[in-house]
């Protein structure tokens, strides 16, 4: 697929420059000039340049912009064409044509931009086509995925859900990164690499949402987290991490953050001071005396006094939570103190 569109790019560049070299060549007024045609030639390979910048702009465009951008620049021109109908009585024709391009110019970009904005308060029920280009905000915004979060995999199964949907950007350099991962000597990392490859392969496959492959880089820069944020600077994304460090510098610069760990800890249920829990004791905590146990969704529980009931199950009563950046951490009592439960 790469290589057709690059003969596709290359096509426009030949025929561009061809027709330039042509229509120079061809031209009355330029025919006398040995170097017209090489001009022209020169201007066709300007425009393919152009149309391949449009291209660009384009795609990060949704759809309802580019209907209602194309609907104010016509609108733009029929206004500029209407005006220029005043100045038909000048004598001098260089004088009315350049006052004719520069009104088009002025008015069919006002127009073009008027209408790309404005469309988005256009709510037309029956083309839902057109609705869903520009629906939802949230949706428009692409969402930049980072190494940890691909690694993690969490991801995938949020998108399956349809809680995550939109536009999903992979940097190329975190391809890289995932790649250099994977074909690590050390069999932990190698692991990591191919779970994250085979998550990108999956979110992919299951086409639930957009996995675009971005391919920008930027040489200036070394770090993959700096890389990160240039390109959310860059495109208008939010970045979607596990990384608090990459969190906190993103935020300061203005980017908004998916946090997958934040969304793990919201999504724990709700245990409130004084209610009852009835948890095993698995192993002995820091300070003496202290056991510990944990919740269903890997909570950590502080029992004080049960180091002595390493394997029995216990009724313990909340007293307090503390909220960490790693988590909730839960403190209880034992409810029963002098008849604990047997483990069956």
């Amino acid at each position: 697929m790469r290589w057709a569109w690059l003969v596709l790019r290359v096509l426009l560049f030949i025929i561009c420059s061809v027709g330039g070299y042509f229509v120079a060549a061809k031209t009355g007024a330029f025919s006398q000039y040995e170097w017209a045609p090489w001009a022209g030639a020169l201007v066709g390979i300007i425009a393919a340049l152009l149309a391949l910048s449009v291209e660009k702009l384009i795609k990060q465009m949704p759809l309802k912009g580019l209907f209602g951008g194309t609907i104010g620049l016509v609108i733009g021109l029929s206004v500029a064409k209407l005006i220029g109908y005043g100045f038909i009585g000048l004598e001098n024709d260089a004088t009315r044509v350049t006052i004719y391009v520069i009104l088009s110019c002025i008015l069919g970009y006002i127009g073009m931009i008027l209408g790309s904005t404005k469309v988005e308060e256009i709510r037309i029920h029956n083309w839902p086509w057109l609705v869903r280009g520009g629906a939802s905000r949230s949706d428009q915004v692409a969402k930049i995925l980072d190494t940890s979060v691909i690694i993690d995999g969490r991801v995938a199964d949020i998108v399956e859900t349809g809680f995550l949907g939109g536009i999903l950007m992979i940097p190329e350099f975190v391809l890289q990164e995932l790649q250099h991962i994977a074909d690590s000597p050390d069999p932990t990392r190698k692991v990591r690499g191919r779970r994250g490859l085979d998550v990108i392969k999956r979110l992919q496959q299951e086409k639930l949402v957009e996995v675009r492959i971005d391919r920008q880089d930027f040489d200036n820069l070394t770090d993959v987290d700096a890389k990160l944020v240039a390109l959310a600077l860059k495109v208008n994304a939010k970045i979607v991490t596990n990384d608090y460090n990459l969190a906190k510098v993103a935020e300061v610069q203005g980017i908004r953050v998916l946090n997958i760990n934040q969304l793990a800890n919201a999504l724990k249920p709700v245990v409130l001071p004084g209610e009852v829990l009835r948890l095993q004791i698995l192993k002995e905590g820091k300070e003496q005396g202290q056991g510990i146990a944990y919740l269903e969704d890997g909570t950590m529980v502080v029992v004080e006094n049960a180091s002595r009931l390493l394997g029995k199950e216990v009724d313990v009563a909340v007293t307090s939570i503390l909220q960490t950046t790693a988590g909730r951490l839960i403190f209880t009592i034992l409810k029963d103190f002098e008849h604990p439960r047997q483990q069956h």
